[in-house]
């Protein structure tokens, strides 16, 4: 049983087997993957962990991954596709782009809360019901849907190791670096007085705070991640220079430039150009 929503910035795929063989799939910026049934081994990157049902699963394109199974296993696929990136809102691609560049890419189930395990196999099975009754305003129903799977997905991402944290995240640093990923279109609250403020750190010691457990300093971290989102939107989507810099907050495109270039080497255009984006 194979559904395709060529409508939809994503796609939809219910497959059922007894053995997994990994597909293809032109333009797939990420898929989330639900077990309905069945169990087996998950593949990531030489990793192997166990799956049985109610597990979500976030592959990356990177990703060299793959499933052994064990016993008859339905799974649902959602596939996010880069060449409908661009057709979407500002803030769906904000949310959309937290799960990309915060997961870990390690192997295993990313629900983290007991309780959230049920509520996405009853979201699936909704999603499923939706595409085979296709009663009127489906469309609009499975978006509402798949946008309630990504919201309760970036839930437990924030319950996760951000990668690049040196020392065990005490709930404080979580929420910190998760304060600063939230803001990140919004450089009023990225400033070191109102993060200090927020947290109830003296200003003069947030730096060295956190820098103690990140390893960099609080504004190296937050241009990086601004870079890691930029260049997100250069190869994904058909966003103008000015626009980009507008939304990160640079003062102008000749900022963006020279802060890009410092960090990848290449200015924005020339990023694009060089990784085969369609956006050229």
């Amino acid at each position: 049983m194979e559904i395709r929503n060529i409508h939809q910035p994503f796609e939809l795929d219910v497959l059922e087997v007894n053995e997994y063989t990994a597909r293809s799939h032109k333009n797939t910026f990420f898929e989330m993957i639900f077990v309905l049934e069945g169990e087996g081994i998950q593949i990531v990157n030489e990793h192997n962990l166990p799956y049985c049902p109610d597990k979500l699963f976030l592959p990356f394109p990177e990703d060299k991954h793959s499933f052994e199974v064990t016993t008859l296993t339905k799974f649902l696929f959602i596939r996010f596709n880069d060449s409908n990136l661009k057709n979407q809102s500002k803030e769906w691609i904000q949310k959309v782009e937290y799960i990309f560049h915060n997961h870990n890419h390690l192997p295993g189930c990313i629900l983290k809360t007991v309780t959230d395990k049920p509520l996405i196999r009853a979201l699936a099975l909704g999603l499923i019901g939706e595409i085979e009754k296709r009663n009127p305003n489906h469309h609009e129903v499975i978006t509402q849907i798949v946008n309630t799977i990504i919201t309760i997905a970036a839930r437990n991402i924030t319950l996760m190791n951000f990668p690049g944290v040196i020392s065990p995240p005490s709930k404080d640093s979580v929420s910190l670096l998760n304060h600063i990923h939230e803001n990140i279109y919004a450089p009023e609250n990225l400033r070191a007085e109102t993060i200090a403020d927020r947290f109830n750190i003296s200003v003069t010691y947030i730096s060295e705070y956190f820098k103690k457990h990140t390893g960099e300093s609080l504004q190296q971290y937050i241009t990086q991640y601004k870079i890691k989102l930029i260049e997100t939107r250069l190869l994904y989507t058909d966003m103008r220079l000015s626009e980009i810099c507008d939304e990160f907050g640079f003062t102008d495109l000749s900022h963006m430039n020279k802060t890009f270039k410092k960090y990848k080497g290449v200015n924005p255009t020339e990023y694009r150009k060089s990784n085969g984006s369609e956006y050229k």
